[in-house]
């Protein structure tokens, strides 16, 4: 399941955060045949979050563990691969199908290279798994930039799982808990993507373009 090569963690999240981005990482990942082995690495994570992402995540074990193998497999896909409103591509919801999903998308690989680690080369780079892993276990402080420039997108990715009943919209509420309040105008954003649908061209983008302030040492992911 390793997608991005370990690095030197670098300190600034707080432990019980990384424990919720490590988790939420592995419950998002395709329900292979390493599942169970990733179900109960979960299990450990949750002794260091706090209580009520423990609740959380604990539910969306028990889901996937009451789910046969095959199942979780065609219920993954249809969720996150056959329906366009609960992609975890972050860049899709901030750059459509525009000249600026490019930069964005250039501004995770970036991200991943100045921690230290490569870009993946079976997965896109903002691929939110991906992201929470590196955010887990290379550069927490780099890592939460990423997700907070991305509010916007995980919070329409949270509302599209919660209405359509799944279960990983558990893992995506505890992922949300650890980051900052969204504000009127994220709400306002979400509200308006899930009406209006991402970006077609490369204007009025303004409201929902990922300004990502990368700021961190210049050191030498499916």
């Amino acid at each position: 399941m390793k997608r991005l090569l370990s690095g030197r963690r670098r300190p600034g999240a707080r432990p019980a955060d990384r424990a919720v981005w490590q988790a939420a990482s592995l419950l998002l990942s395709y329900p292979d045949a390493q599942l169970g082995a990733r179900l109960d690495t979960v299990e450990a994570l949750l002794a260091h979050t706090g209580p009520a992402a423990a609740d959380l995540l604990r539910r969306a074990v028990g889901a996937l563990r009451d789910t046969e193998p095959m199942t979780a497999a065609v219920d993954y896909v249809e969720t996150f691969d056959m329906r366009r409103r609960s992609t975890m591509l972050l860049t899709y919801w901030t750059g459509g199908d525009t000249r600026n999903r490019g930069m964005q998308m250039l501004a995770f690989a970036t991200a991943y290279r100045q921690a230290g680690v490569p870009p993946p080369t079976s997965e896109a780079p903002d691929h939110l798994p991906v992201v929470l892993e590196f955010a887990a276990t290379v550069d927490p402080e780099a890592g939460r930039r990423l997700l907070l420039a991305h509010r916007t997108p995980i919070d329409v990715l949270h509302r599209a799982l919660d209405d359509a009943g799944s279960p990983y919209a558990h893992v995506v509420a505890a992922v949300c808990a650890t980051l900052p309040a969204a504000t009127d105008q994220e709400v306002r954003n979400v509200s308006q993507l899930l009406t209006s649908g991402p970006p077609a061209e490369a204007v009025g983008l303004q409201p929902f373009t990922a300004s990502v302030s990368l700021g961190m040492p210049k050191v030498p992911a499916r």
